[in-house]
């Protein structure tokens, strides 16, 4: 089957993910937090951002490689983290990393995955990452980042923008509970997706294995914090220098939203920014990403790296038509993997390198340093 006839977007992949997870799966994955209005802006800003096509160009092949922190990449994006992908679909680190690697594009591993560093290093390329939620005690961040360069991540991400649980109230009506406790009303939801629970029922319901060594016990926490939540600690920036010490290669700090928080982090020696409101599951009243990364971009010669709402090709040239250097991509990943198992990661690919070169032959644009200026589209009426 060519999967391009029957899945030819990446929003055709997100219903067909939806009609194969339990709805608490779903609304977990899916969700953004209070009325999931910077969700929407996220979208809504990405489609005000519009090129004036240009023609007469010839036939054209197209050259999508960048890059970035000094690597050569053949294309522009990777996998972002999100947290306890295993409950989103069985093995889901192993078959991201290993469709990442494939591709050598980066993918990033969470502290909040199902799996550990040490179960990654099999499965990773050479560009695999490791994000990091800041750990309160020296001895547990010792132990996290020697524990990720030893498994063979090359890179560390410190997400900044989580200084406390959210309230994602659709998950939370889900019926989701931290860690996940299979109730009668769970169990219902997960007897209509059997692709699903067999899955699970052959890898064994998933916890963040990371984190196990340092967790003695479990204790009872609001039902979108999670036992990481027991060990972090909201960073600041005598934090970030510790770890700019510590760590030996790339350091990005993932979180920033404002211009006026970046010469400090120029001056810690952080290596790349990352642009994001964490795909609006954190904060609902942000501004959307696009609408901060050119303020950011106006601000710093280091690299920058975007996410938040992005959901095919041409939002990630709105991105680096912007001043993005890289993009990074989550939820498009996971409905792939829940919509088409081991075969979704690479479809995602696909889809997106098509999307990419379809949209920049309008623009007469052979590769990413030829894109145009964007431009401000007006609202539709």
């Amino acid at each position: 089957m060519d999967l391009h006839s029957t899945y030819p977007g990446i929003m055709d992949l997100k219903w067909r993910a939806k009609r194969r997870l339990p709805r608490f799966v779903w609304e977990y994955l899916d969700s953004g937090t209070g009325v999931e209005a910077t969700k929407a802006r996220n979208r809504a800003a990405l489609d005000h951002i519009g090129f004036n096509p240009s023609i007469l160009h010839g036939a054209m092949d197209f050259d999508l490689s960048t890059t970035f922190l000094g690597q050569n990449h053949p294309l522009p994006f990777g996998m972002s983290p999100i947290g306890m992908s295993g409950l989103i679909w069985p093995k889901a680190e192993q078959l991201l990393a290993q469709e990442a690697a494939r591709a050598d594009i980066p993918y990033t591993l969470s502290t909040v995955a199902s799996q550990s560093p040490e179960d990654m290093a099999p499965h990773i390329g050479s560009q695999a990452w490791f994000q990091l939620y800041p750990p309160k005690k020296p001895d547990i961040r010792h132990d996290l980042l020697d524990r990720a360069k030893s498994s063979g991540f090359s890179t560390l991400v410190l997400t900044v923008d989580v200084p406390v649980a959210s309230r994602r109230e659709r998950q939370t009506r889900s019926g989701l509970t931290q860690p996940p406790k299979l109730t009668p009303r769970l169990l219902a939801q997960i007897a209509m997706r059997p692709a699903w629970a067999l899955g699970m029922a052959q890898n064994g319901m998933p916890r963040m294995r990371s984190l196990d060594k340092y967790i003695q016990k479990q204790s009872n926490l609001p039902p979108t914090a999670h036992i990481g939540y027991l060990l972090r600690t909201s960073p600041d920036m005598e934090y970030v220098k510790w770890l700019r010490d510590h760590w030996d290669g790339p350091f990005i700090v993932k979180g920033v939203m404002r211009a006026q928080d970046v010469a400090q982090l120029e001056a810690v020696g952080v290596d790349a920014l990352w642009v994001s409101n964490h795909a609006g599951r954190q904060f609902d009243g942000a501004p959307a990403t696009i609408e901060a990364l050119p303020l950011i971009r106006a601000s710093t010669q280091l690299p920058l790296i975007f996410d938040s709402g992005i959901e095919g090709g041409l939002d990630i040239l709105r991105a680096l038509a912007l001043g993005a250097d890289f993009v990074m991509l989550g939820r498009a990943f996971h409905f792939g993997l829940a919509a088409l198992g081991a075969k979704g990661p690479g479809h995602v690919i696909d889809i997106l390198k098509q999307d990419m070169m379809a949209n920049m032959g309008q623009l007469g644009a052979r590769s990413l340093r030829d894109l145009p200026a964007a431009t401000h589209l007006p609202a539709l009426q």
